[in-house]
């Protein structure tokens, strides 16, 4: 089998010749430019000034030459957005200050900050108003610029018989409403102003079927996989309640998931959320969710061989193959590979599993432990 191949099968819950692995196809299973640099040399490849596929995280686009090494199944579409796109920093003492296309304020630290962190929220006002929303001049989501070059990418990737995936320009519905208007603010709004923050989730939701209308017209036949995400859980329970996740987002996923179906049948749909979700597991499925990332295995209710029992005939997990905040960063090698080998054990038999890393591989994990995990999943 070669790279597709070997995803699609996994994809519908049939056995591939290995187990699919994904590094850096998205924003979610990608890999800090510390750890990537420090990777590189403990391989002995040249050195490179890494393409940074999202600013904001420092997350490196990973190389033919890594791809190749480690043998990479899966190849990521970034449109340009604002992780990627027009970013000017502007020097204010102990950070580096970037206003992003949202009006979002971002800082990283000086010398050597790990990535940036959101100081101020342009809707953040606490008097803020339906009309003010509806006023506010957000970025054209839709404009073709967005993905030019993107055809051609994806097709050279196919040509190498990689499996493709796309993203798409604005985090989730929840999520970037909680990024313009602040998260303590929107929190309030969902709890006792339900009509205002309807109509951040709703103009959230236009942008997203803006950006998806204009860009899967033009790519569907080319990519595998469409990635969206949206953050709801914790370590130990929810951001939200489901009674809330229910009443206020669903319905909008609904309606969202519902168009890119439409828009691109052949794609399987990738949907990212951090977190204890599992309550949130069977809403998921029901609106149209093909695949789960990124099995956040050490947060409560997300025990991986109860998820694969429960819920892995309908739904393909990606992810989770080792713990990223805790035994990739400090574990020893052989640790890494127990881990990997006790989360394989229990997501990939019969299929419907694609390895990757719980979240994006930091800047502190040592690159022997990369190593490690990759020889683990070889093994395996």
């Amino acid at each position: 089998m070669n790279s597709r191949e070997r995803l699609l099968t996994t994809l519908n819950h049939q056995e591939p010749d290995r187990i699919p692995f994904d590094l850096g196809s998205t924003q979610v299973t990608g890999i800090h430019v510390v750890a990537y640099q420090r990777l590189r040399d403990y391989l002995g490849l040249p050195r490179v000034t890494p393409t940074l596929c999202d600013v904001i995280q420092q997350l490196a686009l990973p190389d033919d030459d890594i791809i190749e090494k480690l043998g990479v199944d899966v190849r990521g579409l970034f449109p340009l957005n604002s992780h990627n796109w027009n970013i000017v920093n502007r020097d204010v003492g102990d950070y580096w200050e970037y206003v992003d296309e949202w009006g979002i304020t971002h800082h990283r630290p000086k010398p050597d900050g790990l990535y940036y962190s959101i100081v101020r929220s342009p809707l953040a006002d606490p008097a803020l108003t339906i009309s003010d929303v509806r006023a506010y001049r957000f970025p054209n989501t839709g404009d073709p610029a967005r993905i030019e070059g993107l055809r051609e990418l994806a097709e050279q990737y196919r040509a190498q018989g990689r499996a493709v995936m796309i993203k798409g320009v604005l985090a989730g519905i929840f999520e970037m409403a909680q990024r313009v208007r602040g998260m303590e603010n929107l929190l309030m709004d969902m709890a006792s102003n339900e009509a205002l923050a309807g109509a951040l989730f709703d103009k959230m939701l236009e942008l997203k079927l803006a950006f998806w209308e204009m860009a899967l017209p033009r790519l569907r036949d080319v990519i595998d996989v469409i990635s969206e995400a949206d953050d709801y859980g914790t370590q130990t329970s929810q951001l939200i309640s489901p009674r809330m996740f229910r009443q206020q987002i669903k319905p909008r996923l609904a309606t969202l998931f519902a168009r890119i179906k439409q828009l691109a049948p052949n794609a399987k749909l990738f949907f990212h959320s951090c977190g204890n979700v599992r309550p949130l597991l069977p809403d998921f499925i029901e609106i149209g969710v093909d695949i789960l990332n990124p099995i956040h295995i050490t947060a409560t209710g997300m025990e991986p061989r109860a998820l694969k029992r429960d819920f892995g005939d309908a739904i393909v997990f990606w992810g989770g193959g080792v713990d990223t905040q805790d035994v990739l960063p400090h574990g020893t090698p052989q640790q890494v590979k127990d881990n990997v080998r006790r989360n394989l054990d229990a997501l990939a038999p019969g299929g419907g599993y694609v390895f990757c890393a719980v979240h994006n591989i930091q800047a502190d994990v040592p690159p022997q432990n990369i190593v490690a995990m990759c020889e683990a999943v070889g093994e395996w």
